[in-house]
């Protein structure tokens, strides 16, 4: 008898998990899998609500979209999606790529900040970023970069992009001409020193791999930042390169200290720089 009540204790205690309740910090079960207030709450901080809108209704739109989640989710599962070779090195690097960042916002946010000096030298120092920053409105001819060396010189010595054009349908190079727009606030101070020397209406090429776009700046649009505009962009851009420099020197001692071992062939070439 005292055997029996104890089983039955246990499957009530068993049952009662099972049925979970939309109650406490549980705002909604799903198929008997529930929603958490924190699962809520860093739904809304990634869709990174702006003050002042129906916080009700932005709240159970994001719920909403929760729900819809997991019952997608739920039928992904269902298909043994998860069990797949491609999901599991999808998730494997997907886990990587989130610890790596997460690294870097620590580096980030234990970085020193940088001093008046230093911010008002990196403000001077980059001017395409700060006093001399432009909205660059560009034509583009983009194409596939060719292997032929000479044919690479003789466009970069185009002087406008219809000769551009014209060297490439010659030779049946197939291109695409857009339009595009550029601050240059985004370009790296060493290339933007080079960029800005480019006589005016003369193309400049970007190679990016197997494919080169030709640049031509149609219309320049100052937006000039300074004062208190500049500083926190400034600070920003710093502590970026400073963590940046960090994780490169970090990366350096943990590759000289690990012990990594190639199978033939699949190594760096002898003598390559690590």
């Amino acid at each position: 008898m005292k055997y029996g009540i104890l089983a039955a204790v246990a499957v009530s205690v068993l049952v009662s998990g099972c049925q979970r309740k939309a109650e406490g910090q549980t705002v909604a079960v799903v198929n008997g899998e529930e929603i958490t207030a924190p699962d809520l709450n860093f739904a809304l901080q990634l869709a990174k609500v702006p003050q002042g809108g129906d916080q009700a209704k932005i709240r159970n739109q994001a719920l909403e979209q929760l729900v819809d989640r997991r019952l997608l989710v739920e039928q992904a599962r269902k298909e043994d999606i998860d069990k797949s070779p491609e999901y599991l090195n999808r998730e494997r690097r997907g886990k990587e790529d989130l610890l790596i960042s997460m690294l870097a916002d620590r580096r980030l946010n234990t970085a020193q900040l940088p001093s008046d000096r230093e911010i008002q030298n990196f403000i001077t120092t980059h001017p395409g970023m700060f006093a001399n920053r432009e909205m660059w409105q560009l034509d583009q001819v983009q194409f596939e970069t060719p292997k032929d060396a000479a044919l690479r010189t003789q466009l970069d010595k185009a002087k406008s992009l219809d000769e551009l054009a014209s060297m490439l349908q010659s030779r049946n190079l197939k291109f695409v001409r857009q339009k595009n727009q550029l601050d240059t606030a985004t370009i790296p101070q060493e290339i933007y020193a080079k960029l800005v020397t480019i006589p005016s209406g003369k193309p400049f090429i970007i190679a990016a791999g197997s494919r080169s776009v030709a640049n031509l700046v149609a219309a320049r649009e100052p937006r000039p930042l300074s004062g208190d505009q500049a500083k926190p962009i400034a600070v920003q851009t710093i502590r970026k390169t400073q963590t940046t420099k960090s994780l490169e020197g970090l990366l350096k001692s943990l590759r000289s200290s690990a012990k990594i071992e190639y199978q033939a062939g699949y190594g760096p070439p002898a003598g390559a720089k690590k």
